[in-house]
């Protein structure tokens, strides 16, 4: 009995220890993430201002290949903006949250869909809202994660196909949800569901389709900080279904708290 008592002792000053590793692994990360986009900013801030000026004070001297190159670097700029402030975004997912409370997930995602309103009606797109839980989230974070994948199954959609994108839910045994975002697009070859997930990794060139890569390594960030995941099924040329899982109660209300290890505890 002493002995068993000594492990579990030994065993949570070990958890307790890695535990306080992570908190100032996710510091450092936020700290160099905020060095790096100031550091980073300002020269891409004054690249494409110079460039806008150049553009417009010497746009009847430059010939067409000239104005192609200005062009070119004023979107090379712009890309790395966006890549700059992705890279913010993700390292704030778990130091810059917020406390979790009740809330009623379709109101997130009836807020999600008015974002895309306009868009929504160009395409003449059908989106399908079945019953969706109550839970105990970062309200903003779920707004977050869910614009993200509706705003995959509007890009990664088939020209000849009105979009049509289903959002359900399934409640499990163990008392986890399972939330369905399913669409009709492109789909993908599920040899890839891992890289997909992962940061900056693209499954499709950046002439095709605009992005930084991080969304959905965005949305695997706050699934796990809510002590869930992201998955995916899909098959190529025939649409998509991601799947969120997530727990109906969260077992901590700490504002510090964060589930993104895999420990499911307060850091």
């Amino acid at each position: 009995m002493a002995f068993d008592l000594r492990e579990r002792i030994d065993a949570e000053q070990k958890l307790n220890k890695y535990a306080e590793e992570l908190k100032r692994s996710n510091r450092e990360l936020e700290d160099f993430a905020f060095i790096a986009s100031h550091d980073l900013q300002e020269p891409m801030r004054k690249i494409a201002i110079f460039g806008g000026r150049l553009k417009e004070i010497c746009k009847d001297k430059f010939d067409e290949k000239e104005l192609f190159y200005l062009e070119r670097m004023e979107s090379a700029t712009l890309r790395m903006q966006k890549f700059i402030d992705d890279l913010l975004e993700y390292a704030r997912i778990t130091t810059k949250s917020r406390p979790f409370q009740k809330i009623k997930l379709a109101d997130v995602i009836h807020e999600v869909v008015s974002v895309f309103e306009l868009e929504l009606e160009r395409l003449n797109a059908v989106v399908e809202i079945g019953d969706l839980p109550v839970l105990e989230a970062d309200r903003t974070q779920m707004h977050q994660l869910f614009q993200n994948l509706f705003s995959n199954a509007l890009k990664y959609r088939k020209s000849e196909r009105v979009p049509n994108i289903k959002i359900s839910s399934k409640k499990l045994k163990n008392g986890q949800f399972e939330i369905y975002v399913e669409d009709n697009g492109i789909g993908f070859d599920e040899q890839y569901l891992d890289r997909i997930f992962k940061p900056f990794e693209r499954l499709h060139g950046r002439s095709a389709y605009e992005g930084s890569g991080m969304g959905l390594a965005l949305c695997q960030k706050i699934a796990r900080r809510h002590g869930g995941n992201l998955d995916a099924k899909s098959r190529e040329g025939e649409g998509s279904v991601f799947i969120v899982t997530l727990p109906e109660f969260h077992s901590c209300h700490e504002d510090s708290c964060n589930t993104d290890s895999g420990l499911n505890r307060c850091l």
